[in-house]
């Protein structure tokens, strides 16, 4: 048995924080909870000062196989699967070292990520929980095209659908539009009509497997939620600027009907927030949108919508693998609280991801997935940068 103490604890659903706790692990569950820090004479003690423990992060939205360097496409495309495989070993590394214990990824190549899977299941140390979807479904030479998932006709959709979870991926991923890091794509149209939309997910459902819909554009969000998906990556509702004169459009158009439809179905967004501090300034067309962007999230608020915090690493440099912290800390900034930013990172993630019987949250019978940080992140969320110790399944990680 193995007792972890620290100043305070975080469960994953709050509202409070634990003071002084330990929390007892054995074959790396978590069997107790203990308040004031009393730990059984015959457990190993790990005293780790005045840090907070919270449940590992659970990134909703990781794409391993980039390596965020201002060439991620090129250099996915002209590495061998080998090479490609030691990157993203490197990456779930990194991911696993800033406290994210489990991922989701949403776009490899050759089903590399259930490789990875395999691998880090046997080995804590070597990576998160993976949760793979293997190359995402799009269209002839449509957004992210490279990966190999190409499929059109409601026949191609099914028949591709049903490869992947002949492969055994976790979830299907669609890309309802296009995407700024495919030239030749626009993130404002939507790639696949309705009948083809609904085929992916009903075959999807079929085989037991959520459905979750790249979408940035307010129309590819609607047809999505209108054909069932249970999950919209980004979901931030931007529309095209036809006229760059007319400072009145915000380039952003948060549906409330559309927002009462999620509600009413269950159907969660996965933000993809914040990037690391220091890079170039947003480009211009991108930062005229930020205002309708946070006035949008709050209305997503208002609404209800489920939300969870995914980071999108490694598409560029200031999406770099280990970078999720700074989207849970983003969402802080954009208007959520800290309690409901980090529930999103965690119990909230967990159940959107289809994991929450074992991942999340800090209680008996979970995995002893926990995460440590200097300070603390209910009175300030800053303090989700300062990692000081990650433990994946009770085993003890090392930070560097």
């Amino acid at each position: 048995m193995l007792a972890i103490r620290a100043a305070k604890l975080f469960d994953g659903i709050g509202p409070a924080t634990v003071e002084r706790p330990a929390v007892l692990v054995e074959g790396g569950r978590i069997t107790g909870v203990v308040p004031g820090g009393s730990v059984p004479a015959e457990a190993g003690l790990v005293d780790l000062g005045e840090a907070t423990l919270l449940p590992g992060f659970v990134d909703t939205h990781v794409h391993l196989a980039f390596d965020a360097s201002e060439d991620a496409v090129g250099r996915l495309r002209r590495a061998g699967d080998e090479e490609l495989l030691d990157r993203m070993r490197a990456a779930a590394r990194a991911t696993l070292a800033a406290g994210v214990t489990t991922v989701r990824d949403l776009g490899d190549r050759g089903y590399l990520a259930l490789r990875i899977r395999e691998e880090t299941a046997k080995d804590p140390t070597a990576g998160p929980t993976v949760l793979a979807s293997g190359p995402p479904l799009t269209t002839a030479r449509g957004h992210c095209w490279f990966l190999g998932g190409q499929a059109e006709g409601v026949d191609g959709i099914r028949a591709a659908v049903r490869e992947r979870a002949g492969r055994g991926v976790d979830v299907v991923k669609v890309m309802v539009t296009g995407g700024d890091l495919t030239p030749g794509t626009d993130p404002f149209r939507v790639q696949y009509n309705h009948a083809e939309l609904l085929a992916a997910v009903r075959e999807a459902h079929r085989h037991g497997l959520p459905a979750t819909a790249h979408a940035h554009s307010a129309a590819g969000i609607a047809d999505a939620v209108a054909a069932g998906f249970d999950m919209v990556e980004h979901c931030f509702f931007v529309t095209e600027i036809t006229d760059e004169s007319d400072a009145t459009d915000p380039g952003v158009d948060y549906d409330r009907r559309v927002l009462d439809d999620m509600v009413r179905l269950g159907v969660v967004a996965s933000l993809t927030l914040g990037s690391l501090p220091g890079g170039p300034p947003p480009p211009p067309r991108l930062a005229r949108r930020v205002p309708g962007l946070v006035a949008g999230l709050a209305a997503m608020r208002e609404a209800g919508v489920g939300v969870v915090c995914g980071s999108d690493s490694g598409i560029f440099p200031a999406k770099a693998h280990g970078s999720h912290p700074y989207s849970v800390a983003a969402m802080v900034e954009t208007g959520f609280t800290p309690l409901e930013a980090l529930r999103a990172a965690t119990s909230a993630a967990a159940r959107a991801c289809g994991v929450a019987c074992r991942k999340g949250c800090i209680a008996p019978g979970f995995d002893a997935d926990l995460v440590a940080v200097a300070g603390d992140p209910l009175a300030d969320i800053t303090a989700v940068h300062a990692v000081t110790a990650v433990f994946r399944e009770g085993t003890r990680v090392p930070l560097t």
